[in-house]
Formats: C-alpha cells, structure tokens, sequence
C-alpha cells in the first residue's frame, strides 16, 4: 500500500528538521492519510478509499464524491478513482439520456 492519496495525488515529501544550532536531519513529511468508506449516489455503491485528510475535506465541500471526480483531473487521481469517474460519467449520461426521452415523450 503506497503512502499517497487517491485522489489528490498527495505523497511523502522529504525535507530537513533543522536545530536551534541549524544542524540539519534528513526527514520524510508523511501524508495525513486516512481509511475512508465513500459512497457514489449516481452509482448507488459504497467505496473504500484511502485519501488525505484535505482530500476528504474537498469531497465534503464539493458535494460528495461524486462531484468531486467529476471537477477532479485525471493526472492526480490514482487507477482506481479514474475507472471509477469514468464509471460515474457514463452512468449520470445516461441518466439524462433518459430524461430527456421521458421529456420528450
């Protein structure tokens, strides 16, 4: 299981702790990642997801995961939360496919 975020890409980052007398130690900066059970509406599915603490806090404030994935870029999210915005893009299509052909009818 790598250190590093699903969904926003966060990983470890590597800097330096630095003493009153500036002697400098090599340190890793690790992310706030937490075990997390996300559920999709559109796909009415629940799903575990290992991601930051921001990440979550994104999620919460975009609307759910959902609307997360969608405004998300492909390049930050991990193989699993792209095949699973690609799932939820297909799906919310064909939602309004079905719509309209209920509106029109």
């Amino acid at each position: 299981m790598s250190r590093a975020c699903e969904l926003t890409g966060k990983t470890v980052l590597y800097g330096n702790n630095v003493s009153h007398a500036n002697n400098k130690t090599r340190r890793r900066f690790l992310p706030n990642l937490c075990n997390v059970t996300l559920i999709s509406e559109v796909l009415q599915q629940s799903y575990r997801l290992r991601i930051s603490a921001n990440a979550l806090r994104s999620v919460e404030h975009r609307g759910g995961l959902d609307g997360f994935l969608v405004k998300a870029d492909d390049k930050e999210l991990s193989q699993r939360a792209r095949l699973l915005k690609r799932q939820i893009v297909k799906k919310k299509a064909e939602q309004e496919s079905e719509k309209k052909a209920e509106q029109a009818a």
